[in-house]
């Protein structure tokens, strides 16, 4: 549904966003190879993301208030992990995109995991607050990473 007019806000774990926006594959290989893998922004494409925990989420809404004040067709399509969905800038942020009618959703890749620890844990839940109030601004899916997750002790190293 993201069409090439559309903005991606995504984390540090951006490269597949960049390449489903249609970012070419030897431009995404370049950035990761000259280091920059952990914010990869392709303003020409409309992606923009930000190794800081939430740090892409406010910044969607931005951009979502100025495509509405445009009256432009544009959407906004702001994609974070579970851990940060429970922090008080996601919240925030997505109450907010609700009351204005913002041209927004936001996107949850939730692996249960922060780094290495349990996410639902943390917050002595069985579920986590999207799970529990549902949000039009709101989707999500649930995964199993078949390699480390950052901070497992493997890196990789260029």
């Amino acid at each position: 549904n993201i069409s090439s007019s559309d903005w991606v806000l995504c984390s540090w774990r951006s490269h597949y966003q960049a390449l489903l926006k249609g970012v070419p594959r030897e431009q995404v290989r370049r950035e990761i190879i000259s280091g920059r893998s952990i914010s990869l922004c392709f303003i020409e494409y409309k992606v923009i993301s930000s190794g800081i925990v939430g740090g892409n989420v406010p910044i969607s809404v931005g951009i979502a208030m100025a495509e509405k004040a445009s009256r432009s067709n544009n959407h906004v399509w702001c994609f974070m992990g579970d851990m940060t969905s429970e922090t008080g800038i996601a919240q925030t942020s997505i109450r907010y995109a609700e009351t204005h009618d913002l041209p927004i959703t936001f996107i949850i890749e939730d692996n249960g995991l922060s780094v290495l620890t349990d996410t639902r844990s943390v917050w002595d839940s069985p579920s986590l607050r999207y799970e529990e109030i549902k949000s039009p601004k709101v989707v999500s899916f649930k995964y199993k990473s078949k390699y480390p997750h950052a901070g497992a002790g493997v890196r990789v190293q260029f």
